[in-house]
């Protein structure tokens, strides 16, 4: 009998060990992450990296600029977290990162994210923007969240990008069995009661091959003389055959017609490619005569679209002055190529992309510099740019912070459905960007409103037990400690000497609740500093 009553209290003594290991310990041995490497311990990664740097000193020179200094490991660790997963390290994963030797663990922790659901599910939401816009579109003919879901596996496996873009522009099949088709299904036109050619074309040229040739939809291009009207509607007639009855998707045939809106009439046209016909197979549907063309490993736009968007999606802005080029020339640093070459000589493996740009030195620098920083050192990337974060990222953050756990696929299925109920609510008021996955839209009145006097951020620093807040404030050995563990699980550093000294004179005598609204108050305060909001 006396064993039943003593169950109770050691699940309670467990529990609390096992807090307090994650909490301030650095050997808890639950949940360990392998910070494994992978690619780039490679001898042929190390040297694609160099030529990068190299090329970034040799503009530095040229133009007489002193970069940035390095930025420490915690703040290259956020930058690679909010980049890949969209939130801030836990303090869960935040111990086990300091507890690894420097060397080699930033890569390894790159590679990690990389391996995690998160990134998959995180980057599919992104790149899903450039491919389908961010509407969810007509019900039915249309099934976003099973794209975003097929996407996201393609993604964690690894899968050669060039490969699941084929699928996108020429699978066939049901919008369910066939989640590839919701490309094509994403541009039905309710009226036409199909997919619309010319909103594909545009889709296709833009997320693809980073090029805006709709600029050449009704006239001919008036930035890149090379690009007539008949180009781009040469490129929509590759959809000209294109079916769509309710949730299938299939090619039939006829011609392709568009309406001249310069000269008036219906003037029919066949497909054509509007660079590199050479790369052309000369098998197979329109469609998938199109894919193949497209990610050729010699179509060189296609890898340096890639390049440009993820680069932008990691650092904030693109390589290119923007994601979607004006013209076939628009100026960018070495590195676009450098980088774009080894992706398509690597059969387009946007793992080992993203690896290489996070071991850049230019990912690695500091935002700020002992010098005066200049809009030429900002162009010339010889800082790391200051960006805002985007308001998923900016909740995520929030999220991930108040809880000491990592928020992930392992956690507890009504945690994770907290979560996306509350990202969605907090996107939806604090209001989203365009489908420019690099727009910098200023912050607003309202936006800091919602931080400072909304419930969902005000909830997150609760002195409720289940908030890291009250945990930390439970646990934290010295008054010095719990600040130093509010600090990293916000904003992803140590506080200065001036702010411990601060917030631990604040928590001075204090105990049990009072003590706990203290730190809540703390968390409250870092959440709402402009730090939380930016990429630096």
């Amino acid at each position: 009998m006396w064993a039943k009553h003593l169950i109770l209290p050691a699940a309670v003594v467990v529990a609390v060990l096992a807090l307090r290991a994650s909490l301030f310990p650095l050997d808890s041995k639950a949940r360990q992450i392998a910070f494994d490497p992978g690619p780039a311990a490679a001898d042929d990664f190390a040297a694609v990296v160099a030529r990068v740097d190299e090329s970034f000193r040799h503009d530095w020179a040229e133009k007489g600029l002193a970069s940035a200094p390095r930025a420490a490991d915690l703040l290259v660790a956020r930058r690679l977290s909010l980049g890949l997963t969209g939130t801030v390290p836990s303090l869960e994963e935040i111990r086990q990162f300091e507890a690894r030797p420097a060397a080699g663990r930033l890569e390894g922790w790159a590679n990690h994210l990389l391996h995690d659901r998160r990134f998959a599910d995180y980057f599919a939401e992104r790149l899903s923007r450039a491919y389908l816009g961010s509407e969810d579109g007509p019900l039915v003919v249309y099934r976003k969240r099973r794209f975003l879901a097929w996407l996201s596996d393609q993604l964690l496996a690894n899968r050669p990008y060039g490969e699941a873009v084929r699928d996108m522009i020429a699978s066939s099949g049901l919008n369910t069995s066939t989640p590839a088709v919701n490309f094509i299904a994403a541009a039905y036109d309710e009226e036409k009661q199909k997919a619309d050619p010319e909103r594909l074309a545009i889709r296709v040229s833009r997320a693809f091959l980073g090029l805006r040739l709709d600029c050449a939809q009704c006239h001919d291009h008036f930035l890149e003389p090379t690009w007539k009207q008949t180009d781009f509607q040469a490129l929509a007639a590759y959809f000209g055959q294109t079916r769509q009855v309710v949730t299938n998707v299939s090619d039939g045939d006829g011609e392709y017609r568009f309406e001249d809106r310069v000269n008036g009439g219906s003037v029919a046209i066949d497909p054509a490619v509007p660079f590199l016909p050479e790369l052309l197979p000369s098998e197979g549907t329109r469609r998938e005569k199109l894919a193949g063309w497209l990610t050729d490993r010699r179509n060189t736009h296609f890898a340096r679209a890639a390049v440009n968007r993820v680069w932008a999606m990691l650092l904030g802005r693109p390589l290119r002055a923007k994601v979607e080029a004006q013209t076939l020339d628009d100026p960018a640093p070495a590195a676009l190529d450098i980088l774009a070459d080894d992706f398509a000589s690597h059969r387009h493996d946007l793992r080992r992309l993203v690896l290489l740009i996070a071991s850049t030195e230019v990912f690695r620098l500091d935002s700020a510099s002992p010098d005066e920083v200049t809009a030429d050192h900002e162009k010339a990337w010889a800082v790391f740019p200051l960006t805002r974060l985007r308001p998923e990222q900016v909740i995520g953050g929030v999220l991930q912070a108040a809880s000491v756990k990592t928020i992930d696929r392992n956690s507890h299925v009504l945690v994770r459905l907290i979560r996306y109920a509350s990202e969605r609510d907090f996107v939806k008021r604090y209001g989203d960007p365009d489908d420019d996955d690099s727009a910098q839209a200023p912050g607003t009145l309202p936006q800091r409103l919602l931080l400072m006097n909304g419930e969902l951020v005000d909830k997150q620093a609760r002195e409720d037990l289940v908030n890291a807040s009250a945990r930390i404030a439970l646990l934290a050995p010295t008054d010095a400690a719990a600040v130093e563990a509010a600090y990293l699980a916000v904003l992803t550093r140590r506080p200065t000497e001036r702010e411990s000294s601060h917030f631990t004179a604040q928590l001075s005598g204090q105990t049990g609740g009072d003590r706990q609204r203290r730190l809540a108050d703390l968390f409250w305060v870092l959440f709402n500093s402009t730090e939380l909001s930016y990429n630096h």
